[in-house]
């Protein structure tokens, strides 16, 4: 689909509130610009036994699932492990997984998950769990040091550079392919994506890319829209599609109240969290920094020359500080996880930029106090986008710049090198591997809290969402907005280049500083190009231009 196409629909509206009147209006969108939307419109088809059983499990709106869900997820959907393994193949084998406690999610799942497939194969997991905030120095201290001490390893895709290009990884064997139904993952996510030297060494959990939540009773408030008008708002008030919009909204509630309590705009989060908090301003850049002209957006292609220092980024980290005034008092100190399951979830704020984990916590989550008030689109627009080859500002004939923050690629399941030599535990690591990303339990995950988002194609069923409990209309939203972003012609992709996380965490450190009012936003950016500068001649800039351009599909 052409960006100025798929732009207009956007200037029109088409997938915020428009879409919330339900699935005949996307439909019309759909067929009016053949952009690929028939999973999301097609006629139900009859969902498998299996599947429609699994999602009854404990079924949406009664109560945020436990320990016994899991397990009995994990036993309902072993048959594809049983195909291959005969019972108690695996007898005295161990292992030992290194993966995420954040949220009580992810490892927390897995654990679940792997129980009855610990019984039937007789093998027995071993778990390292990490918050976010350690995920990366965790990794990087073992592959610096030698001291890869797990078998099987929770993983983005970011990280395949420092992991993969090492040969740290064991090779995926065909059967496994067989067993997760590669091709039934969405194209931005098939290879290279889980590749290395045109290797397959992912199993794909997850899908990820940031899209933008907010309150549809906020922007349906006529007492708001009053005071907007009176106050000499711009336009009609309603849901922002642009950053300017969001900045003048954000400003606009504070202090404002809204059914008897304090209301606040955008949720940012400034406090650095591993790395993975920079994302949160990637979002806020992306529309402003990525060209449809131009595939770049993170470095200069030829040079690997930073552009974190571009009057792009600087407006992003700008906009930061002049928002921070006008959110909850100390939004300084809220990470990431704050902002989605401290604050929205529970009705503080209306408006965050997330992965999709919001759109399946909002309805399934206990905390959550806004399942029925909740509208998604992909990231909000900018009036006009900078132009790194020309050093201006364009405005597009086609109307606002969109370009949804594909942050991270999404987490996958990668089984270690150090297998290899004996057979019988290769095969229990990679066996363990395909039942967590089994085509069955990843609707499961996608669908009820757990850590991951929508990633298959077969995830797009939206009959399957309503038989489970979700209203179809909040479910259209949703999963048009997570579709749209990873099909967007202009969207930030994530490069996979060796040691990208440590760009980030550079970047975060200083951001902290530069928030706090400690340097200007120009300072702050300068400081971070020079630290990623000295960060590229120490892993080798020629070898870096090179992977970065392959990342990017140049």
């Amino acid at each position: 689909m052409k960006v100025s196409l798929y732009n207009q629909f956007m200037r029109a509206g088409a997938t915020r509130r428009d879409v919330l009147k339900g699935a005949a209006s996307m439909a019309a969108i759909a067929a009016a610009s053949g952009a690929g939307l028939g999973a999301l419109t097609r006629p139900a088809s009859a969902a498998s036994e299996l599947r429609a059983q699994i999602l009854q499990i404990p079924g949406v709106g009664k109560g945020q699932p436990t320990d016994a869900d899991f397990q009995q997820v994990g036993e309902l959907c072993l048959e594809a492990t049983k195909a291959s393994v005969k019972e108690g193949e695996f007898a005295g084998v161990q292992l030992t997984f290194m993966g995420l406690n954040n949220q009580n999610l992810h490892n927390v799942l897995f654990r679940g998950f792997l129980k009855p497939w610990e019984t039937y194969t007789g093998a027995k997991i071993n778990w390292i769990d990490l918050a976010q905030a350690d995920y990366n120095a965790r990794l990087q201290q073992s592959i610096a040091t030698g001291t890869v001490d797990f078998d099987i390893i929770e993983m983005g895709a970011p990280f395949e550079g420092d992991v993969c290009g090492k040969g740290l990884t064991s090779e995926m064997p065909d059967w496994v392919k067989d067993q997760i139904d590669m091709k039934d993952v969405v194209a931005y996510l098939q290879p290279p994506v889980g590749t290395w030297d045109g290797k397959q060494y992912r199993v794909t959990v997850d899908g990820d890319a940031h899209n933008f939540n907010y309150r549809t009773d906020v922007f349906a408030d006529a007492d708001l829209a009053k005071a907007w008008k009176d106050g000499g708002g711009g336009g009609e008030w309603g849901v922002p599609k642009t950053w300017q919009q969001v900045q003048a909204v954000t400003k606009f509630l504070k202090g404002k109240q809204f059914q008897g309590q304090d209301v606040f705009g955008y949720l940012d989060a400034p406090k650095a969290w591993g790395g993975f908090g920079f994302y949160f301003l990637g979002s806020r850049a992306s529309a402003y920094a990525k060209h449809p002209d131009d595939k770049a957006w993170l470095f200069d292609a030829d040079t690997m020359k930073p552009r974190i220092n571009n009057p792009a980024w600087v407006r992003a980290i700008q906009d930061v500080i002049d928002a921070l005034p006008s959110e909850p008092a100390d939004q300084i100190n809220a990470d990431p996880n704050t902002t989605a399951f401290q604050q929205f979830l529970a009705g503080t704020g209306s408006m965050v930029t997330w992965w999709g984990d919001v759109g399946s916590n909002v309805k399934t989550n206990d905390s959550s106090v806004v399942g029925d008030v909740t509208g998604f689109s992909i990231l909000p627009g900018s009036d006009d986008v900078y132009n790194s080859k020309t050093g201006q500002w364009d405005k597009l004939a086609s109307g606002p710049n969109y370009s949804p923050n594909c942050a991270y690629l999404g987490w996958g399941v990668y089984v270690m090198a150090r297998v290899d030599s004996d057979e019988k535990k290769k095969k229990a690591a990679w066996s363990a591997a395909a039942h967590l990303g089994g085509k069955d339990l990843s609707l499961w995950c996608a669908a009820y809290p757990s850590g991951f988002q929508p990633y298959r194609n077969s995830h797009f069923d939206i009959p399957e969402w309503v038989a489970a409990g979700y209203d179809e209309a909040f479910i259209t939203s949703y999963l048009k907005s997570e579709a749209d972003s990873y099909n967007h012609p202009n969207a930030a992709i994530e490069p996979r280049i060796p040691g990208i996380f440590q760009y980030y965490s550079a970047a975060e450190d200083i951001l902290a500083n530069t928030f706090a009012g400690k340097m200007t936003a120009q300072e702050g950016a300068d400081a971070i190009a020079a630290a990623w500068e000295k960060l590229t001649d120490q892993i080798g800039r020629e070898n870096q231009i090179k992977l970065y351009k392959a990342s990017l599909g140049m």
